[in-house]
């Protein structure tokens, strides 16, 4: 997956309900594209974790 493709998902995650207010984007720059995937995939988990908890 391009990084083009990770910061779009990591976009679409930083504007759910459950992350607004937080900034999960900004350390992004300084991560390779493995640690921005792996990033992206924790913070769309715990979207989901907190959708199933609500």
């Amino acid at each position: 997956m391009s990084r083009a493709e990770l910061l779009v998902r990591l976009q679409k995650v930083q504007q759910t309900p459950e992350m607004q207010g937080r900034n999960i984007r900004s350390i992004a720059s300084i991560l390779s594209n493995e640690a921005l995937l792996k990033h992206v995939e924790v913070c769309e988990e715990a979207v989901e974790k907190a959708r199933r908890v609500n």
